[in-house]
Protein backbone atom coordinates (compact mmCIF):
# COMPACT_ATOMS: atom_id res chain seq x y z
CA UNK A 1 0.00 0.00 0.00
CA UNK A 2 1.55 3.36 -1.28
CA UNK A 3 0.28 6.95 0.24
CA UNK A 4 0.80 10.19 -1.65
CA UNK A 5 0.78 13.36 0.74
CA UNK A 6 1.03 16.70 -1.07
CA UNK A 7 2.18 18.62 1.09
CA UNK A 8 5.31 18.83 3.33
CA UNK A 9 4.42 21.14 5.88
CA UNK A 10 2.71 20.25 9.82
CA UNK A 11 -0.58 18.66 8.93
CA UNK A 12 1.27 16.79 5.88
CA UNK A 13 3.80 15.67 8.21
CA UNK A 14 1.79 14.91 11.11
CA UNK A 15 -0.40 12.61 9.13
CA UNK A 16 2.74 11.18 7.37
CA UNK A 17 4.20 10.08 10.92
CA UNK A 18 0.53 8.63 11.82
CA UNK A 19 0.45 6.43 9.15
CA UNK A 20 4.14 5.21 8.91
CA UNK A 21 3.35 4.52 13.10
CA UNK A 22 -0.25 2.79 12.28
CA UNK A 23 2.13 0.23 10.44
CA UNK A 24 -0.64 -0.26 7.71
CA UNK A 25 1.19 1.16 4.47
CA UNK A 26 4.65 0.03 2.85
CA UNK A 27 5.51 3.17 1.91
CA UNK A 28 4.51 6.73 2.35
CA UNK A 29 5.49 9.72 0.05
CA UNK A 30 5.85 13.28 1.14
CA UNK A 31 5.87 15.86 -1.74
CA UNK A 32 6.20 19.58 -1.71
CA UNK A 33 7.60 22.51 -3.73
CA UNK A 34 9.96 23.77 -1.20
CA UNK A 35 13.39 22.37 -2.31
CA UNK A 36 14.57 19.84 -0.12
CA UNK A 37 11.81 20.67 2.22
CA UNK A 38 10.14 17.35 1.62
CA UNK A 39 13.13 14.91 1.68
CA UNK A 40 14.12 16.68 5.10
CA UNK A 41 10.92 15.65 6.56
CA UNK A 42 10.50 12.17 5.63
CA UNK A 43 14.41 11.97 6.57
CA UNK A 44 13.62 13.25 9.54
CA UNK A 45 10.56 10.91 10.11
CA UNK A 46 12.40 7.76 9.12
CA UNK A 47 14.92 8.40 11.96
CA UNK A 48 11.95 7.57 13.97
CA UNK A 49 11.23 4.47 12.61
CA UNK A 50 13.73 2.26 15.04
CA UNK A 51 12.47 4.07 18.14
CA UNK A 52 8.61 4.15 17.13
CA UNK A 53 8.96 0.80 15.32
CA UNK A 54 7.33 1.32 12.56
CA UNK A 55 8.54 -0.43 8.96
CA UNK A 56 6.86 2.03 7.04
CA UNK A 57 9.19 3.54 4.19
CA UNK A 58 8.94 7.12 4.40
CA UNK A 59 10.27 9.28 1.33
CA UNK A 60 10.15 12.94 0.34
CA UNK A 61 10.83 14.45 -3.15
CA UNK A 62 10.63 17.84 -4.41
CA UNK A 63 7.57 18.74 -6.88
CA UNK A 64 8.56 15.46 -8.44
CA UNK A 65 5.09 14.05 -9.33
CA UNK A 66 6.85 10.44 -11.53
CA UNK A 67 7.84 9.48 -7.83
CA UNK A 68 3.92 9.50 -6.59
CA UNK A 69 3.29 7.00 -9.12
CA UNK A 70 1.47 3.68 -7.92
CA UNK A 71 -0.69 5.41 -5.12
CA UNK A 72 -4.05 4.07 -3.71
CA UNK A 73 -4.34 6.76 -1.44
CA UNK A 74 -3.54 10.66 -2.49
CA UNK A 75 -3.75 13.25 0.61
CA UNK A 76 -3.57 17.36 -0.40
CA UNK A 77 -2.78 19.44 1.91
CA UNK A 78 -0.72 21.60 0.06
CA UNK A 79 -2.28 25.69 0.30
CA UNK A 80 -1.52 28.42 2.57
CA UNK A 81 -2.15 28.58 6.04
CA UNK A 82 -5.23 29.86 7.94
CA UNK A 83 -3.59 32.50 9.51
CA UNK A 84 -5.53 34.73 12.54
CA UNK A 85 -8.71 36.55 11.73
CA UNK A 86 -8.79 34.92 7.64
CA UNK A 87 -11.63 32.76 7.12
CA UNK A 88 -11.72 29.80 4.93
CA UNK A 89 -13.68 31.46 2.66
CA UNK A 90 -10.58 34.30 2.22
CA UNK A 91 -8.50 31.00 1.06
CA UNK A 92 -10.25 30.48 -2.08
CA UNK A 93 -8.35 32.21 -4.66
CA UNK A 94 -4.73 30.45 -3.90
CA UNK A 95 -5.56 27.52 -3.09
CA UNK A 96 -8.16 26.86 -5.69
CA UNK A 97 -5.37 26.80 -8.56
CA UNK A 98 -3.19 24.96 -6.26
CA UNK A 99 -5.62 21.91 -5.76
CA UNK A 100 -6.74 21.73 -9.55
CA UNK A 101 -2.80 21.33 -10.22
CA UNK A 102 -1.93 18.99 -7.55
CA UNK A 103 -5.40 16.59 -8.49
CA UNK A 104 -4.18 16.68 -11.83
CA UNK A 105 -0.58 16.01 -11.37
CA UNK A 106 -1.86 13.21 -8.81
CA UNK A 107 -4.02 10.87 -11.29
CA UNK A 108 -1.37 11.48 -14.01
CA UNK A 109 0.69 9.32 -12.03
CA UNK A 110 -2.28 7.34 -10.50
CA UNK A 111 -5.13 7.31 -12.11
CA UNK A 112 -7.03 4.98 -10.30
CA UNK A 113 -5.74 6.89 -7.16
CA UNK A 114 -8.52 8.03 -3.78
CA UNK A 115 -8.24 11.28 -2.91
CA UNK A 116 -8.71 12.97 0.48
CA UNK A 117 -8.61 16.69 0.39
CA UNK A 118 -7.56 18.75 3.51
CA UNK A 119 -6.83 22.00 1.65
CA UNK A 120 -9.28 24.63 3.01
CA UNK A 121 -12.03 26.12 2.17
CA UNK A 122 -12.06 22.00 2.68
CA UNK A 123 -15.61 21.60 0.98
CA UNK A 124 -15.33 23.94 -1.82
CA UNK A 125 -11.99 22.43 -2.71
CA UNK A 126 -13.65 18.66 -2.88
CA UNK A 127 -16.14 20.27 -4.91
CA UNK A 128 -13.15 21.26 -7.42
CA UNK A 129 -11.56 17.94 -7.85
CA UNK A 130 -14.62 16.40 -8.32
CA UNK A 131 -15.66 19.15 -10.93
CA UNK A 132 -12.27 19.18 -12.65
CA UNK A 133 -12.10 15.44 -12.63
CA UNK A 134 -13.51 12.08 -14.26
CA UNK A 135 -13.23 9.86 -11.87
CA UNK A 136 -15.60 8.42 -9.81
CA UNK A 137 -17.17 10.22 -6.95
CA UNK A 138 -16.77 7.86 -4.19
CA UNK A 139 -12.63 8.40 -5.00
CA UNK A 140 -12.80 12.17 -3.32
CA UNK A 141 -13.59 12.15 -0.33
CA UNK A 142 -12.94 16.17 2.17
CA UNK A 143 -11.68 15.22 5.27
CA UNK A 144 -13.33 18.21 7.57
CA UNK A 145 -16.20 16.20 9.08
CA UNK A 146 -13.60 13.54 10.26
CA UNK A 147 -11.77 16.45 12.26
CA UNK A 148 -14.47 18.72 14.10
CA UNK A 149 -16.33 15.23 15.42
CA UNK A 150 -13.11 14.94 17.14
CA UNK A 151 -13.30 18.15 18.67
CA UNK A 152 -16.88 17.77 19.00
CA UNK A 153 -15.83 14.95 21.34
CA UNK A 154 -13.20 16.05 22.68
CA UNK A 155 -15.63 19.27 24.31
CA UNK A 156 -18.30 16.70 24.94
CA UNK A 157 -15.86 14.65 27.35
CA UNK A 158 -14.11 17.69 28.56
CA UNK A 159 -18.11 18.96 30.37
CA UNK A 160 -18.73 15.66 31.20
CA UNK A 161 -15.50 15.06 32.69
CA UNK A 162 -15.00 11.59 31.22
CA UNK A 163 -12.62 9.75 28.95
CA UNK A 164 -12.96 10.89 24.91
CA UNK A 165 -13.03 7.23 24.13
CA UNK A 166 -16.27 7.49 26.06
CA UNK A 167 -18.07 9.69 24.30
CA UNK A 168 -19.30 9.25 20.62
CA UNK A 169 -20.83 12.40 18.24
CA UNK A 170 -20.79 13.68 15.16
CA UNK A 171 -20.52 17.02 12.86
CA UNK A 172 -22.32 17.31 9.67
CA UNK A 173 -22.13 20.34 7.32
CA UNK A 174 -19.59 22.22 5.82
CA UNK A 175 -15.90 22.39 7.76
CA UNK A 176 -16.75 26.41 8.56
CA UNK A 177 -17.12 28.30 11.67
CA UNK A 178 -20.76 29.40 10.23
CA UNK A 179 -21.53 26.04 8.52
CA UNK A 180 -20.93 23.09 11.12
CA UNK A 181 -23.69 21.09 12.42
CA UNK A 182 -22.79 18.99 15.86
CA UNK A 183 -25.61 16.45 16.24
CA UNK A 184 -25.45 17.63 20.20
CA UNK A 185 -28.94 15.52 20.57
CA UNK A 186 -27.24 12.51 19.37
CA UNK A 187 -24.31 12.51 20.88
CA UNK A 188 -23.72 9.77 23.55
CA UNK A 189 -21.95 8.67 26.52
CA UNK A 190 -21.49 5.17 26.52
CA UNK A 191 -24.93 4.79 24.48
CA UNK A 192 -26.54 7.09 26.95
CA UNK A 193 -27.58 10.83 25.89
CA UNK A 194 -25.40 13.21 26.58
CA UNK A 195 -28.59 15.43 27.45
CA UNK A 196 -29.36 13.25 30.45
CA UNK A 197 -25.53 14.42 31.76
CA UNK A 198 -25.73 18.03 30.60
CA UNK A 199 -27.90 21.32 31.02
CA UNK A 200 -29.37 22.60 27.65
CA UNK A 201 -26.90 26.00 28.69
CA UNK A 202 -23.61 23.34 28.34
CA UNK A 203 -24.65 21.51 25.27
CA UNK A 204 -25.42 25.32 23.95
CA UNK A 205 -21.68 26.27 25.03
CA UNK A 206 -20.04 22.50 23.08
CA UNK A 207 -21.76 23.12 20.03
CA UNK A 208 -20.49 26.68 20.00
CA UNK A 209 -17.12 25.67 21.04
CA UNK A 210 -16.66 23.55 18.38
CA UNK A 211 -17.48 25.61 15.68
CA UNK A 212 -14.75 27.86 16.37
CA UNK A 213 -12.45 24.93 17.42
CA UNK A 214 -10.19 25.81 14.49
CA UNK A 215 -9.94 29.61 14.79
CA UNK A 216 -9.60 28.90 18.83
CA UNK A 217 -6.10 27.21 17.94
CA UNK A 218 -5.83 29.60 15.22
CA UNK A 219 -5.30 32.57 17.72
CA UNK A 220 -3.59 30.56 20.18
CA UNK A 221 -1.02 29.48 17.79
CA UNK A 222 -1.03 31.60 14.96
CA UNK A 223 -0.77 29.53 12.50
CA UNK A 224 -3.54 26.61 11.88
CA UNK A 225 -3.30 23.09 13.90
CA UNK A 226 -1.51 19.96 12.98
CA UNK A 227 -1.96 16.95 14.99
CA UNK A 228 -5.61 16.99 15.23
CA UNK A 229 -5.72 17.17 11.22
CA UNK A 230 -2.91 14.80 10.90
CA UNK A 231 -4.55 12.20 13.00
CA UNK A 232 -8.09 12.42 11.53
CA UNK A 233 -6.15 12.14 7.86
CA UNK A 234 -4.76 9.18 8.58
CA UNK A 235 -7.78 7.71 10.44
CA UNK A 236 -9.39 8.16 6.91
CA UNK A 237 -6.56 6.52 5.05
CA UNK A 238 -5.97 3.62 7.30
CA UNK A 239 -10.21 3.26 7.01
CA UNK A 240 -9.65 2.67 2.87
CA UNK A 241 -6.60 0.90 3.22
CA UNK A 242 -7.52 -1.63 5.91
CA UNK A 243 -11.12 -2.08 3.68
CA UNK A 244 -12.68 -1.34 7.89
CA UNK A 245 -16.19 -0.07 6.42
CA UNK A 246 -16.38 2.53 9.13
CA UNK A 247 -18.36 5.58 9.48
CA UNK A 248 -17.28 8.93 9.36
CA UNK A 249 -18.36 12.10 8.45
CA UNK A 250 -16.52 13.47 5.16
CA UNK A 251 -17.18 16.02 2.73
CA UNK A 252 -18.51 14.03 -0.31
CA UNK A 253 -20.43 15.15 -3.90
CA UNK A 254 -24.54 14.53 -3.20
CA UNK A 255 -26.84 14.03 -5.37
CA UNK A 256 -30.39 14.04 -3.43
CA UNK A 257 -28.79 12.90 -0.10
CA UNK A 258 -30.29 15.11 2.43
CA UNK A 259 -32.22 16.65 -0.31
CA UNK A 260 -29.01 18.34 -1.41
CA UNK A 261 -27.69 18.10 -5.38
CA UNK A 262 -24.26 19.10 -6.48
CA UNK A 263 -22.54 20.06 -3.42
CA UNK A 264 -19.42 18.46 -1.72
CA UNK A 265 -20.35 18.59 2.03
CA UNK A 266 -19.96 16.56 5.40
CA UNK A 267 -22.64 13.60 5.79
CA UNK A 268 -21.82 10.26 7.30
CA UNK A 269 -19.51 8.42 4.72
CA UNK A 270 -18.90 4.26 5.38
CA UNK A 271 -15.14 4.19 4.14
CA UNK A 272 -13.82 1.17 2.83
CA UNK A 273 -10.77 -0.11 0.02
CA UNK A 274 -13.34 1.87 -2.86
CA UNK A 275 -13.32 4.92 -0.88
CA UNK A 276 -16.62 6.12 -0.61
CA UNK A 277 -18.49 3.07 -0.43
CA UNK A 278 -22.14 4.50 1.05
CA UNK A 279 -23.38 7.40 2.36
CA UNK A 280 -25.86 7.17 5.47
CA UNK A 281 -28.75 9.31 5.29
CA UNK A 282 -29.90 9.56 9.30
CA UNK A 283 -33.16 11.05 10.80
CA UNK A 284 -32.21 14.49 11.48
CA UNK A 285 -34.85 16.93 13.74
CA UNK A 286 -36.06 20.11 11.95
CA UNK A 287 -33.91 22.48 13.75
CA UNK A 288 -30.78 20.19 12.29
CA UNK A 289 -32.40 20.12 8.60
CA UNK A 290 -32.51 23.82 8.39
CA UNK A 291 -29.06 24.07 9.91
CA UNK A 292 -27.91 21.49 7.05
CA UNK A 293 -29.37 23.61 4.29
CA UNK A 294 -28.29 26.57 5.57
CA UNK A 295 -24.71 25.10 5.99
CA UNK A 296 -25.13 24.34 2.50
CA UNK A 297 -26.54 27.70 1.54
CA UNK A 298 -22.90 28.83 2.68
CA UNK A 299 -21.11 26.55 0.99
CA UNK A 300 -22.28 27.07 -2.72
CA UNK A 301 -21.43 30.88 -2.00
CA UNK A 302 -18.19 30.07 -1.82
CA UNK A 303 -18.44 27.45 -4.97
CA UNK A 304 -19.78 29.93 -6.75
CA UNK A 305 -16.15 31.48 -6.77
CA UNK A 306 -14.96 28.68 -8.20
CA UNK A 307 -16.31 29.97 -11.40
CA UNK A 308 -12.43 31.67 -12.71
CA UNK A 309 -10.42 28.68 -11.87
CA UNK A 310 -12.84 25.80 -13.47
Amino acid sequence: MKVTVVGAGAVGASCAEYIAIKNFASEVVLIDIKEGYAEGKAMDLMQCASLNGFDTKITGTTNDYAKTAGSQIAVITSGIPRKPGMTREELIGINAGIVKSVTQNLLKHSPETIIIVVSNPMDTMAYLAHKTTSIPKNRIIGMGGALDSARFKYRISEALGCPASDVDGMVIGGHSDTGMVPLINKAVRNSVLVSEYLSADRMTQIVEDTKVGGATLTKLLGTSAWYAPGAAVSALVQAIACDQKKMFPCSALLEGEYGLNDISIGVPCVLGKSGIERIVEIELGEEEKARLIESADGVRKTNDLLDSVI
